[in-house]
């Protein structure tokens, strides 16, 4: 029986599902991204870490959805890599916002929504991606994600605005002072996953009116910056995918019902959806 590999993958993890047979079995590997690792390197991190784990499997297809993949030349590079080590398979390299737009809507038209370290969304035809609301990076946007929510909750802090007890708390939790946050936003790489951690905070101490307003400004920020500018916002179901869309759902839900809106799938992760879509 022909078997068929999905790959999601951040810069961190990538996580593969091999179906075959009726089966499908979960291998994790480190993340592959065409930035970090080049060709080689890729290379020898499939050879080390996934190879040997399905190397009894008749790979037919492959579908690697990825971060950083809406470059072309990002994208043959996987394509290549990919093709050396599965010669006779059908190679399909797309982006992770592909991904979600196909593990949220399916085959059906729709708005997919990503929520989590940083934010991007989508009109989807059912087919292929129509429009999409360009995504600026965490310095000047992702509105709605962790890195965005996270920065709220240090700009709290830092200013001083948190009540007495928010800011007990804040400092319980982390236990780190002014100067070690500056100088890991400033100084330090991947700044916007280190924003993203201070997310939790705010998921811990939900009922606190400060933390609740933090939350819903940040979503309502998406939806003003993001979801007003697709007219088929109005007339088709909204999706959403992410860690903070799964977290904070139910605010999702009542901003859907105060702009009149509707709310269509709000899952954590693509994988469901994406072996769904290619059974």
């Amino acid at each position: 029986m022909p078997g068929i590999l999905i790959a999601d993958s951040g810069a961190t993890k990538c996580e593969w599902r091999l179906v075959e047979n009726g089966k499908n079995k979960t291998i994790i590997t480190q993340g592959i991204s065409p930035y970090f690792l080049n060709s080689a390197q890729i290379s020898a991190l499939l050879g080390k870490e996934l190879i040997p784990k399905i190397k009894s499997a008749k790979v037919t297809d492959i579908h690697f959805y990825g971060t950083g993949l809406s470059n072309k030349e990002n994208a043959a590079i996987i394509k290549k890599v990919l093709k050396g080590h599965f010669p006779k398979a059908k190679i399909e390299v797309q982006t992770d916002l592909l991904a979600a737009a196909r593990a949220l809507c399916g085959r059906k038209k729709g708005i997919a929504c990503i929520l989590g370290t940083g934010s991007n969304s989508c009109y989807f035809d059912g087919k292929k991606i129509i429009k999409n609301s360009p995504g600026i990076g965490y310095v000047l946007g992702d509105e709605g994600s962790g890195a965005y929510l996270g920065k709220k909750v240090i700009q709290y802090y830092l200013y001083n605005t948190f009540d007495e007890d928010l800011r007990a708390r804040f400092e319980k939790r982390f236990e780190v002072s002014p100067i070690e946050i500056l100088d890991h936003v400033y100084k330090h790489p991947l700044a916007n996953r280190y924003l993203a951690s201070y997310a939790i905070f705010l998921a811990e101490n939900r009922g606190h009116y400060m933390v609740e307003n933090i939350i819903e400004d940040g979503l309502n920020d998406f939806f003003f910056t993001h979801l007003y500018k697709y007219r088929e916002s109005w007339t088709l179901p909204i999706h959403f995918i992410g860690s903070i869309a799964f977290g904070f759902r139910d605010i999702l839900k009542e901003l859907c019902n105060t702009y009149e809106l509707e709310l269509g799938n709000v899952i954590k992760a693509p994988m469901q959806g994406l072996l769904a879509y290619h059974k």
